[in-house]
C-alpha cells in the first residue's frame, strides 16, 4: 500500500522527541506552538518518562498533547499485539537497527527501549492518525520516525542539529536516504552532512532555522547594568565556559569592574565552580542553575554583554546555533561569541556582534573589555542584532518555511516501500 499524496499543508503531524518537556529545548516547544497557531493538530510521541523538575509555562501548556512511555507491564499487550499485527515490518526495523548499531551498543540499546515504547504506544497513534511524523535529533528520535514511517505508512522528516551528526551515526546514511525531507539549522550542517551522502538529497534537504518569538522579546538598548555579563547554557563542555573563566580572571587583573552569571545546569558545574574559586571569581561569577525562562529573558534583557564562548571539543563535539545567542540578540544585546560551527551564519563580525577564535581566553578577554568600555558600540551591535534575528531567525517565518516544505514534500520526494 502506497502511502496517501499530500498536496497541502498536513492537519495532523505528530512530533517524535526524546524527552518532553524538556528545559534546555525551548525552540521545539516554540516550534510546536506556532504549528498549532496555524491551525495544525500536533501531538508530541516522548520517548523518555518526564524527568524534569523545571517545566516552562508553554511547555506545560501543551501537555496534554503528549503520548508517553508507561510501566512496562501497561506497555507489553500492546506491544504484543503490534508484534502480531505487523511481524514482517517489525522484522525488518530491527534487522536493521541490530545491522546499523550493533557497534554501538549504548544507541541499540537506547534505539530498542524507545521502539517498545512506540509499540506500545501504537493504539494511541493510530487513533491520532498523523499524516506527517517530524522528528527533533538524528539519534533515536529520527530512528522512531523512521520506524513508525513504516507501520504507519506516513511520510518523515527529521531536524539535525549538533552532537546528533557532530559526534554520532545512527543510521545517519539510512534515515538521510529514506527521510521525506531532511532538515537542518545551518549551512555548516548542510555542508557536514556530505559525508552521509546528503548531496544526492537535492532539495530534499532543507535549512530550517530554530526561531525566536520576538513577541517574548523588548528592545533594551539604553537600560542595562553596567559591568554586567551574562551566559546561558547546558555546563557541558561544548559551551565553553572553562575558558571564559580565565578570560574573566584576566578582567579582573587588569581591574575590569564586572559582574558575571551562567545560568544553566549540567555535568561540568562542580569543575566550573572549582576553576572559579581558584581563579578568585567567587564574588564575581555566580551558577545559579536552571531558570524559567522569564528569568532568563530578563537576564538577557538587563545585561550589559552576553557571551556565548562555544569550542569544539577533542571529540569534534560543538554547538549548532545557540539558540540563547539569538534570544539574547532578538532583546537587543550586544553579544560576543565565536567562530564555531554555524554561529558565523548568526553573527556578522563587527556588524551585528564580535566574534573571537574558540579556546583563546586572551582574545575573549580582549573583546569583553572592549565591550565593557565602549556604550556606544554595545548600543550599535545591539540594534543590529535585533534586526539580524528578526529577519532571519524569527520563529513565525521559520514555521511558515517549515510547513511549507512540508507540504511540498511528497509531490516530488520518493515513496517509503511497502513492506
Amino acid at each position: 500500500m502506497n502511502r496517501p499524496a499530500a498536496q497541502s499543508t498536513p492537519q495532523r503531524v505528530l512530533y517524535v522527541v526524546s524527552l518532553f518537556p524538556c528545559w534546555s529545548e525551548t525552540f521545539i516547544v516554540r516550534e510546536i506552538d506556532q504549528l498549532i497557531a496555524r491551525g495544525v493538530d500536533v501531538h508530541i510521541l516522548s520517548l523518555k518518562p518526564p524527568s524534569e523538575k523545571l517545566v516552562q509555562a508553554r511547555a506545560q501548556a501543551l501537555m496534554d498533547r503528549v503520548i508517553g512511555p508507561r510501566s512496562w507491564s501497561q506497555e507489553l499487550p500492546a506491544v504484543l499485539r503490534a508484534l502480531l499485527a505487523q511481524p514482517v515490518t517489525l522484522m525488518r526495523i530491527l534487522w536493521q537497527l541490530g545491522w546499523g548499531l550493533w557497534s554501538q551498543p549504548l544507541a541499540l540499546g537506547k534505539s530498542l527501549i524507545a521502539l517498545w515504547r512506540t509499540l506500545a504506544a501504537l493504539p494511541q497513534l493510530r487513533a491520532f492518525d498523523p499524516e506527517w511524523i517530524h522528528a527533533h535529533w538524528a539519534t533515536y528520535p529520527s530512528t522512531i520516525a523512521w520506524s513508525l514511517s513504516r507501520l504507519l505508512q506516513r511520510p518523515f522528516s527529521f531536524t539535525s542539529h549538533a552532537h546528533d551528526i557532530f559526534v554520532e551515526d545512527q543510521l545517519l546514511r539510512r534515515k538521510l536516504a529514506d527521510a521525506d525531507l531532511a532538515i537542518t539549522i545551518s549551512n555548516y550542517n548542510v555542508a557536514y552532512l556530505g559525508r552521509w551522502g546528503a548531496a544526492a538529497l537535492g532539495e530534499r534537504l532543507q535549512v530550517v532555522h530554530c526561531g525566536v518569538d520576538f513577541s517574548e522579546f523588548d528592545a533594551h538598548l539604553d537600560d542595562r547594568k553596567s559591568g554586567r555579563i551574562v551566559s546561558v547554557g547546558r555546563l557541558d563542555p561544548i559551551k565553553g565556559f572553562h575558558v571564559l573563566i580565565p578570560a574573566l580572571q584576566r578582567l579582573l587583573q587588569a581591574g575590569v569592574v564586572f559582574d558575571c552569571e551562567i545560568i544553566g545546569e549540567g555535568p561540568q558545574r562542580a569543575e566550573l565552580e572549582a576553576a572559579r574559586d581558584r581563579s578568585g571569581l567567587t564574588t564575581r561569577l555566580h551558577f545559579p542553575g536552571a531558570q524559567a525562562q522569564e528569568r532568563v529573558r530578563a537576564e538577557l534583557q538587563s545585561a550589559a554583554i552576553v557571551v556565548m564562548p562555544s569550542v569544539r571539543t577533542r571529540e569534534g563535539n560543538q554547538d549548532g546555533i545557540p539558540v540563547a545567542l539569538m534570544e539574547a540578540m532578538a532583546s537587543g544585546a550586544a553579544v560576543i561569541s565565536t567562530t564555531v560551527s554555524g554561529i558565523p551564519e548568526l553573527i556578522e563580525h563587527e556588524r551585528d556582534g564580535l566574534l573571537v577564535a574558540p579556546d583563546d581566553p586572551l582574545a575573549l578577554a580582549d573583546a569583553i573589555q572592549r565591550l565593557l568600555k565602549d556604550t556606544a558600540l554595545r548600543r550599535r551591535l545591539g540594534a543590529a542584532a535585533r534586526q539580524r534575528v528578526q529577519a532571519e531567525f524569527d520563529a513565525h517565518t521559520e514555521a511558515d518555511r517549515l510547513l511549507a516544505l512540508i507540504a511540498a514534500a511528497p509531490t516530488r520526494l520518493r515513496k517509503v516501500p511497502t513492506p
